[in-house]
This record gives structure tokens, C-alpha cells and sequence, in this order.
């Protein structure tokens, strides 16, 4: 599949699915955002979530034929939600970092396994805005040994997100940036040209401050 189809099958997904909203959103940045991409909305649509899920694997696949990895990782929730399909789909263990630490029996920030010393870990999360949740979680797996040898988000917002991840020695990857996003669902008539500009305006206008 080539990658402008990805990117259209991917737009198509997020719309059906009502994963990708437009409006005006707040986000925990305190920025006012013109929309909101919320992937737990694929859970209730099994066929974007099916195309999301074969998209991604083939990003990771795309990832590892010049990037040895192996062991999977997200942050609870929402990248949490898909990392065990595509896990499966790529036959590799994969395990999530909660936000907080647990205090009772299982305790720590790690779920659903362990890392050990000297694992090379793809880190995987459903957007990237400013990246600090990503880097703060990322640290647990590095005490304990591991390596971070790359991130996957599915959509990158393109605000500080990448430059700050560089800026502490992680290499970005996406499946689509929200520009590119955008101008398929236009090509497409998913969505209007004001809805469009809206969007892309704001993004020009992050990515200059």
C-alpha cells in the first residue's frame, strides 16, 4: 500500500469512527485547539479500528527492517488500547507504563510485563503534541534497563512535539501528520475548505511559535 493510500485509509478511519472531531477543544496544554483526535472512539467502530491497527503494523514493520526491536510499549490509555492487536499482529511482547506508580500488589509503573536489561523498545502512543507525557514515560523503562530506540505516534500534531523528542535523543516516527490528514479528507469532501483552513492555520500558527 502506498503511503498516500495509508494516509486516506487512515483519514477514512478517524472520520467513520468518530475518532476526529472538529470544533474547539481545550487541551491540557491550555491551548484551544480547532480539533480533538480520540482514538478510544475506534473501539466502537471494529472495522477502523481493524484499519488502523493493519496501518500501524505496517509502520512498525517499516520501523524494524532498519531499527532492532524487541519489545512493544505505550502510556495507559489510549495508545494502550491498540498496542495489544498490534502486538499480536507483530508476534513481539509489549507492555504499558502507567501514569502513576501502583501501591498495591503489583506495584510500579510497568503493566503487563517486564523490562529487562538490555531490551530495545519501541515506544508507541496515539497522538504527539508537546511529547512531555511521552518522555516522562519513557524514564521507568530506561531505570530498569531498557532502551528507547524509537517512537510511533499515529498522528503527529505537528506542534513541539518531534523537535522536543530530538532535543533528548528520540527519532520521531508517525503514521501521518495532521496536515496530511487534513488535505486528504478535503481531497476526499469529508470535510469543508473553511474546516480545512482551520485546521491548517492553526498549525502553521503552532509550528511558528
Amino acid at each position: 500500500m502506498s503511503v498516500s493510500s495509508q494516509i486516506s485509509d487512515l483519514a477514512h478511519a478517524l472520520v467513520q469512527s468518530g475518532a476526529l472531531k472538529l470544533g474547539s477543544f481545550k487541551l491540557k496544554s491550555g491551548i484551544v485547539s480547532p480539533y480533538y483526535i480520540d482514538l478510544s472512539w475506534l473501539l466502537s467502530s471494529p472495522k477502523s479500528f481493524r484499519q488502523v491497527v493493519d496501518i500501524t503494523v505496517g509502520k512498525c514493520r517499516d520501523i524494524m527492517s532498519t531499527v532492532r526491536v524487541n519489545k512493544l510499549a505505550s502510556i495507559e490509555l489510549k495508545g494502550a488500547l491498540l498496542l495489544p492487536s498490534i502486538a499480536h499482529e507483530l508476534n513481539m511482547p509489549c507492555l504499558v507504563v502507567r501514569k502513576e506508580s501502583k501501591t498495591y500488589g503489583l506495584t510500579g509503573r510497568i503493566a503487563g510485563g517486564e523490562v529487562k536489561q538490555g531490551d530495545r523498545v519501541l515506544f508507541f502512543d496515539d497522538v504527539v503534541t508537546d511529547a512531555k507525557s511521552k518522555i516522562e514515560s519513557i524514564k521507568p523503562i530506561e531505570r530498569l534497563g531498557g532502551e528507547v530506540c524509537a517512537v510511533l505516534v499515529v498522528v503527529d500534531r505537528e506542534q513541539t512535539g518531534r523537535l522536543n523528542l530530538e532535543n533528548v535523543g528520540y527519532r520521531l516516527y508517525s503514521v501521518a501528520t495532521i496536515s496530511e490528514i487534513v488535505r486528504s479528507l478535503l481531497c476526499a469532501q469529508s470535510i469543508s475548505e473553511e474546516q480545512a483552513q482551520r485546521i491548517l492555520s492553526y498549525v502553521k500558527e503552532c509550528s511558528s511559535s
